[in-house]
């Protein structure tokens, strides 16, 4: 690693006095055990009967898609650290062949309350509102041949079944993959094995005609819909895969891979290529998990198993589908009426007024002004972008970007300011975990149209949020800032909690300008004005905040510290923390998923709360909050309390300067948060998330819906 990016981290570490030895492992919370419990968080809201029934659908895909990139990622890193004997063990000491064999006790347990939930709760409460998930046996002789012919036209024209004898190898089977073992007797009476893999571009849910059944009372017409699994109906017409042979059973299977790219930055001549070679071999990857139904027989496994080249112990076997991710195709059904209300983003009122070309930089320049996610509309986002993109005075934009998704208004922006003479520079990360297909294919586009595309620095990935426009007005440049939590993805916006803020503060503006000087060339600046980068200065300056929160306190007994965030799992930070707690001071943390520090512990932790809230959106903002003596700061931005956020990530954490912004997001957001009685887990010492007790008559308090009524009469 070069000078450029080497990280300031302080080599002593000041953990105070006390005689309590801070280290001690039996403080700390295991990471990736932690995780699972935010997976089983996801689940409860499956479970939760509150919930509109599309909605609980919804939460179950989402717990089966993270306990895909859970596999793929965390446990796939836990195994190499295994396969290469490393001894290091994490904070809390427990060496990873323990933890492995804990996630596999504590994933069992949660795919198999999954499916619980699947078959003995929702798909007969979908079935009683009209929406029929159905076995091929029980389908009419009239049903079965329509969806027969649907097999025959489309299905067998792309389906490819694959032998497995001493002439064909036992087949790839990629990553994700759903297919069917199948066993089959030959002429000869030989049994041959075959492996049938389900054709991804294909829904999992194939649905029938509707029913036309008489009007509802209301007069309404009826919306029932019917669904059979593509697996049941490939393993249906089999036969006609295999003329002539007899088939004798056939088993669904799923395999997940490795997906944890390793890249070789030192060693890569060109890192656009490094990552397109690394996104095309994650498919290959070693098994982490092979999912199976409990009907699969102890031979038919073996064969998997020995030709996976996988551990045994490795095998899930659960009852029902296999791959509960693809549970979203139910929730696209159009039942508004089991869904949640449609949220309408409304426009900050500070841009109310009817935009004129230039009218939103004159907004900007009367005032800060934040956009707060899905409750706020990402509009002036992308307004912000295409105005400078047309505006004639903009000399220049530049940008970060870690996930845009696809059809991004966004990159069509800053095309359309390319095409229009601006400098434009942008820092695509194409180390954006799943995301990098999608980034190469924006940095190519980005390129052919002569932008300046910078891929990220070496060692590092960028997850800062940051645009800045430079204009031209008069004799003077004045810099326009967009600086935010989250992506800029126009669609996340829409289901992920994140916050946004708009400034041409003089000050930082001229950090902003540092800091794309440091992302795309040569600069070794670290006295930031206003801004907290890391791997900078981000630790150093968080750490001398607690510290100013702990002399307060021993000063006059008013220190309050307030972290919203997606993970705390920073030993040093959470050493702060502890610290910070002996002293005295008041610490909420509101932290989404990862949480391993260990509130509550007598002499030093008891002044630490810790609340999850999980619900309708993704919550994804961070929130730091000083109490500073009365003289309260916040910072906002898109760094996590994680080593890697701090030590091997650019990140950024911007102040709210705006005394009306602070009030809101201290009054009406955090103590909103903090007050919640619904949707929200308390974090116990022992690691184990509880629900609040409401006082009797205490009304229920949601903190999302609460914002959904609330936050714009607030900001006003």
């Amino acid at each position: 690693m070069t000078d450029l990016v080497e990280m300031p981290i302080e080599e002593q570490e000041d953990v105070g006095d006390s005689k309590i030895d801070l280290h001690d492992p039996q403080l700390y919370i295991n990471r990736e055990l932690s995780l699972l419990e935010f997976h089983r968080r996801v689940l409860e809201e499956a479970q939760d009967h509150t919930n509109p029934l599309l909605e609980r659908v919804k939460f179950l895909s989402i717990v089966g898609s993270n306990l895909d990139e859970f596999f793929m990622v965390r446990v796939t890193g836990l195994r190499k650290q295994v396969d290469a004997g490393v001894v290091d063990v994490s904070a809390d000491g427990i060496p990873p062949t323990r933890v492995l064999a804990e996630i596999r006790k504590l994933a069992l347990q949660m795919m198999t309350e999954a499916r619980d939930c699947l078959n003995d709760d929702l798909l007969p409460s979908l079935r009683r509102s009209g929406i029929y998930v159905m076995d091929y046996q029980a389908l009419t002789d009239r049903q079965k041949a329509s969806v027969d012919a649907y097999f025959d036209e489309v299905i067998s024209k792309v389906i490819t079944p694959l032998a497995f004898d001493p002439g064909h190898p036992f087949p790839h089977i990629s990553n994700l993959s759903l297919n069917l073992a199948v066993v089959i007797r030959d002429e000869k009476g030989q049994e041959r094995f075959a492996r049938v893999k389900v054709p991804r571009p294909l829904s999992r849910l194939v649905p029938l005609k509707r029913s036309s059944g008489g009007l509802r009372k209301d007069g309404t017409p009826p919306q029932n819909h019917y669904f059979i699994w593509v697996e049941q109906l490939i393993a249906a017409n089999l036969y006609k895969l295999f003329p002539g042979m007899q088939l004798i059973e056939a088993h669904p299977f799923r395999v997940t891979r490795d997906a944890d790219m390793i890249i070789q930055e030192l060693e890569a001549a060109d890192l656009l290529e490094s990552i397109e070679q690394s996104v095309r071999q994650r498919r290959f990857g070693s098994v982490t998990r092979l999912t199976v139904n409990d009907a699969m027989p102890s031979r038919i496994r073996d064969i998997l198993v020995e030709n996976l080249e996988m551990d045994r112990r490795d095998v899930y076997t659960v009852s029902g589908p296999l791959g509960l991710s693809d549970l979203m195709d139910l929730h696209n059904v159009g039942r508004p009426d089991l869904k949640d209300l449609p949220l309408r983003p409304t426009i900050p009122p500070e841009l109310k007024s009817d935009l004129r070309d230039t009218d939103l930089f004159t907004a900007i320049r009367n005032q800060d002004i934040l956009v707060h996610h899905p409750y706020d509309s990402f509009r002036p986002v992308i307004d912000f972008l295409r105005l400078a993109a047309s505006d004639p005075d903009v000399l220049a934009i530049k940008q970060t970007l870690y996930r845009v998704g696809r059809n991004s208004p966004v990159v069509e922006a800053l095309l359309e300011a390319r095409q229009n003479g601006k400098e434009v520079a942008v820092l695509v990360e194409l180390k954006a975990r799943f995301d990098e297909e999608s980034n190469i294919g924006w940095a190519r586009t980005l390129e052919k149209e002569g932008v300046h595309v910078i891929y990220g620095l070496l060692g590092l990935k960028t997850h800062s949020k940051i645009a800045l426009v430079v204009r031209k007005e008069g004799e003077h440049i004045r810099r326009y800032l967009h600086l935010a939590t989250g992506n800029y993805n126009s669609i996340t916006a829409q289901i992920y909690e994140d916050i946004g803020m708009f400034t041409c503060d003089e000050d930082t503006g001229a950090d902003a300008t540092d800091l794309f000087n440091y992302l795309t060339g040569y600069s070794a600046k670290r006295d930031y004005k206003k801004l907290l980068v890391a791997p900078v200065n981000l630790r150093s300056r968080m750490e001398d905040l607690i510290e100013r929160e702990i002399a307060h306190q021993k000063a006059g007994g008013c220190g309050h510290m307030i972290f919203k965030m997606n993970a705390l799992v920073d030993p040093r930070m959470i050493r702060k923390l502890y610290k910070a707690s002996q002293a005295g001071v008041k610490i909420d943390l509101i932290v989404r998923g990862m949480c391993c520090l260990r509130p509550g512990v007598p002499g030093i932790s008891e002044n630490v709360h810790v609340i999850s809230v999980v619900g309708r959106f993704l919550e994804h903002s961070r929130i730091y909050y000083f109490c500073n003596g009365g003289n309260e700061e916040i910072y906002l931005g898109s760094a996590d309390l994680m080593p890697r956020n701090i030590n091997w990530r650019v990140e950024v954490l911007f102040p709210v300067q705006d005394r009306r912004i602070i009030r809101y997001l201290t009054d009406d957001v955090l103590k909103t948060y903090l007050a919640a009685n619904t949707k929200t887990r308390i974090l116990q010492p022992d690691g184990i998330y509880t629900h609040p007790r409401p006082d009797p008559g205490e009304p229920a308090l949601n903190p999302q819906e609460w914002l959904i009524q609330h936050h714009q009469p607030s900001k006003s």
